[in-house]
């Protein structure tokens, strides 16, 4: 039996083990036990929790359903809708989509599920005509509400809502907010791998030149703005975008005022890029009031970096540009 045959029938055994666990019962070197957990992670067979030197490694698995003696008569084309558009973390940390996470999320709030599926559909349904044909929102009309004259940024969008009304966050709102929140590369994984195409066929239809990704302003292990920049691996210059800040960093999403987040964008991010471009994309992971990429396209355009600046988010708010504070 093979190191890995082993590991793996320790996690059959027991759902969770540390690597010093491993190491004592298997009789392997430390090296050999952490190359295979990571595999086994990467493949999505474990998790892993903690930091070190109190590390776990979960088996991951789905959290079985309350048994009712109920069998639902659920059409296969609304299985199929369900596991595009439906996902949620349940509250022991497992990801549940499609027919299984829908009846658990209804079952929690005491709503039957066949007759809150019909609503999910229709609800879903009528969000769908805010997308374009490449299956973008395009919330550039927001911004003449929101920000009047003092438009920097010619163009906005976001490839999903954050969240939509009676049912919360959107499959691709969860997914962000999880994968930020809890610094996890397996959700981001499972992110990139729903949207990384979708961003690559955005800059080539806007023939963009040059891309530039929006800095964080917590110190955090795992930065999901670099992860994302590494993932998509892009063959364009990346404009030169620094965040700066007193001795108390404050990030945009905890001011809840439009005037607040203007001030803080505009005093917080310095372009320093030197080089001269006709169209650039500035991503970010949300759009809430969209002032942190409008400061950024105001100072791309006052240091005549680049003519025309669009911007595109993973997730944006629906009523014009609400304040998302939970990211």
């Amino acid at each position: 039996m093979t190191i890995k045959n082993k590991i793996i029938e320790a996690f059959e055994k027991s759902n969770e083990l540390t690597a010093k666990e491993l190491i004592s019962s298997i009789g392997v070197s430390k090296q050999m036990v952490h190359l295979v957990l990571s595999e086994l992670v990467a493949k999505q067979y474990l998790e892993k929790l903690g930091r070190a030197p109190k590390t776990i490694y979960r088996k991951l698995k789905a959290t079985p359903l309350k048994p009712n003696g109920i069998t639902l008569e659920v059409k296969d084309a609304e299985k199929e809708f369900l596991t595009k558009h439906f996902l949620m973390i349940s509250d022991v940390g497992n990801l549940l989509e499609g027919i299984e996470g829908f009846q658990l999320w209804c079952e929690k709030r005491n709503e039957p599920v066949l007759k809150t599926l019909q609503e999910f559909i229709k609800t879903k349904q009528k969000y769908q005509s805010f997308y374009n044909n490449e299956g973008i929102i395009d919330g550039s009309h927001k911004l003449k509400t929101t920000y009047g004259e003092k438009i920097f940024l010619d163009e906005i969008y976001y490839l999903d809502f954050y969240a939509i009304e009676c049912f919360g966050k959107t499959r691709l709102g969860t997914l962000l907010h999880y994968a930020k929140q809890g610094q996890n590369k397996f959700l981001m994984n499972r992110m990139m791998n729903e949207i990384k195409d979708r961003i690559i066929n955005f800059i080539k239809l806007n023939e963009i030149d040059a891309v530039g990704f929006v800095p964080p302003t917590i110190r955090r292990e795992v930065q999901i703005m670099k992860f994302i920049q590494e993932s998509l691996n892009l063959n364009f210059p990346i404009l030169e975008i620094k965040k700066i800040s007193g001795i108390i960093p404050i990030p945009q999403k905890s001011l809840s005022k439009l005037d607040e987040r203007i001030k803080n964008a505009e005093n917080t991010f310095a372009v320093t890029e030197q080089r001269k471009f006709k169209k650039v994309l500035l991503i970010d992971d949300a759009v809430g009031s969209g002032s942190t990429l409008n400061q950024i396209a105001e100072k791309i355009k006052n240091k005549e970096v680049a003519k025309t600046v669009l911007g595109l988010a993973i997730v944006g708010s629906f009523k014009g540009f609400d304040v998302i504070t939970d990211i």
